[in-house]
């Protein structure tokens, strides 16, 4: 089954709730969070009061992908304020903090994640493979917005299924950058089962087709 987790980056803020209960009435699987710090990445986006709000607004699982340095300081927070997902970047941390701030989101009763960023190899996934739930795989470079998918980064992906399907079968793969109705196919057949899309969902006249149409992508 693939599933859908339109970003709210590309959403109206100023209708949030609303917005996210559109699109998860339209079939949205996950609601995709991003948190950007201005260092581990260039931009700032929101965080724990914005996460605050839409958890009132919403049931929707909400997938907290975090774009910050050391992520650990602030992984329980997350989840105290509503996350049901919470990804840390590989890059982002020794690999002694990591598995610490993926030990942190377990006892918290939620699902981790980790994420490669473009130039990262697969590889980099096999000191966590055991103890998480999900692998985000960027096909752009984290913390800018309309980028193109980088093509390259789908054999990224097809590594990141083989480590999978080799370690942890139930694990989920979620590539997130440039996911359109031109580009879902190839990422889907690269292994992927979680479609990160922010403006070609929030932006669609009829986002229950273009949701629709993204989850039959694979077919």
């Amino acid at each position: 089954m693939i599933k859908i987790a339109p970003s709210i980056l590309s959403a109206d803020f100023a209708r949030l709730g609303e917005e996210v209960s559109d699109v998860v009435a339209c079939g949205a699987d996950y609601i995709h969070f991003d948190v950007m710090d201005g260092m581990f990445v260039q931009n700032i986006s929101f965080g724990i009061p914005v996460l605050a709000s839409l958890r009132r607004a919403t049931d929707a699982f909400i997938d907290v992908h975090l774009m910050v340095e050391r992520p650990v300081r602030y992984v329980k927070r997350f989840c105290d304020t509503g996350a049901d997902l919470v990804n840390c970047h590989v890059e982002s941390d020794t690999v002694e903090n990591t598995l610490e701030a993926l030990s942190v989101i377990r006892s918290c009763g939620k699902k981790t994640g980790v994420t490669l960023s473009p130039g990262t190899k697969a590889e980099a996934v096999l000191p966590f493979i055991d103890q998480v739930d999900l692998v985000l795989v960027m096909t752009v470079y984290p913390g800018l917005g309309g980028q193109s998918l980088i093509a390259s980064q789908l054999d990224v992906v097809r590594e990141v299924r083989k480590i999978i399907d080799d370690r942890n079968p139930c694990c989920e793969l979620e590539v997130d950058g440039g996911i359109t109705l031109e580009t879902a196919p190839a990422a889907i057949a690269a292994g992927a089962n979680v479609l990160v899309s922010g403006s070609t969902v929030f932006h669609a006249k009829d986002r229950k087709s273009i949701i629709a149409s993204l989850s039959a992508a694979g077919c």
